[in-house]
This record gives C-alpha cells, sequence and structure tokens, in this order.
C-alpha cells in the first residue's frame, strides 16, 4: 500500500468513497486525523480533515466486520476531541455535544444500574458478559471529556451515571 499521509485531501476523499477494504480505509482514517490533529493547519482544514477520518471510520463500522466497539470508541473519541479543541457545532451532529451523548447512549443497552450490579461480581460471570462489561468501560471513556459540554437534562444526568459506572467495569 502507498503512503498515503503524502496524499492531498481530495484523492483520500475518492479513496474513502471508492473503496471497500478495510486496511485502506483504517490508513485514511488515521492520516485524515493526524492532519486535523495539526495545529498548523486551519480551523477550516482542520475540521474537513477531521470529517474525512470520520468518514473513514464509519464506512469501516458499517461494513459490519468483527471490531465495531473499536470503531465506535474511535468514532466517539475524534468527536470529543474535536468539540473540545475545535468547538462544538450543533448544526452538524458530528459535532454536537448532545447528539455524541445520545449516539453513545444508543450503543449501551444496560442501564447504568444494571451494569454497575453486573460488575459487582464480574468474575463469576459468563465470558460473554464480562466482553460486555468491557465493552461499556471502552464506549463510555469519553464521558468525563464530553460531560462538561452537555446542556444540563437527562441525557447529561444519564452520561454522569455512566461515568460513575464506568470505574466499576472490569
Amino acid at each position: 500500500m502507498p503512503d498515503l499521509s503524502t496524499w492531498p485531501f481530495e484523492r483520500l476523499q475518492g479513496l474513502t468513497a471508492g473503496t471497500n477494504d478495510w486496511s485502506q480505509l483504517e490508513s485514511v482514517r488515521v492520516v485524515a486525523q493526524q492532519h486535523a490533529y495539526d495545529s498548523n493547519r486551519s480551523y477550516d482544514a482542520r475540521r474537513r480533515w477531521a470529517e474525512l477520518s470520520l468518514l473513514a471510520n464509519r464506512r469501516m463500522l458499517h461494513r459490519g466486520v468483527e471490531g465495531s466497539t473499536r470503531e465506535l470508541r474511535q468514532e466517539f473519541a475524534l468527536r470529543t476531541w474535536v468539540i473540545e479543541y475545535l468547538g462544538p457545532d450543533d448544526d452538524n451532529s458530528a459535532w454536537s455535544p448532545d447528539a455524541l451523548g445520545a449516539d453513545t447512549l444508543a450503543t449501551l443497552r444496560l442501564s447504568p444500574l444494571d451494569a454497575a450490579a453486573s460488575a459487582g461480581n464480574w468474575i463469576e460471570l459468563p465470558i460473554e458478559q464480562i466482553r460486555e462489561l468491557r465493552r461499556y468501560k471502552n464506549l463510555t471513556a469519553h464521558l468525563e471529556r464530553l460531560v462538561g459540554h452537555l446542556r444540563p437534562g437527562p441525557t447529561r444526568d444519564l452520561l454522569l451515571l455512566w461515568i460513575e459506572t464506568r470505574e466499576l467495569l472490569p
């Protein structure tokens, strides 16, 4: 595979739109994310690169490959980073703190109370349930950084409970 770090935005965008190859999409995601993090770039350029990274990540996620927790965690982390460092944008759901909070909750089947109860004796649980608790821990890793950007309300309150619950998860 060629070194994608030297490719211009438009060429990487075309590759993202035209491939279903997981490793190519992952390479685009990483390169685009590196450009988004580059403080020597303009604000608008950094947002565009972040959007491309998010698009590549979502194309990997929607392929239904094993590891969807990984892609979701990457999406949540990137979206949180953009909100923190480039600012929220309520007109774009990708960069809206409230939309990210709702998207996070949509990935969690258990309530924080149920997850905390299961975590209390996690060592005795079947491996599938332990994996599910680990999945929740991974999918809530960004919440401490996100919660300060959320408006008061039920979503924020529930995510605050998840922050407390996360400490109990294996």
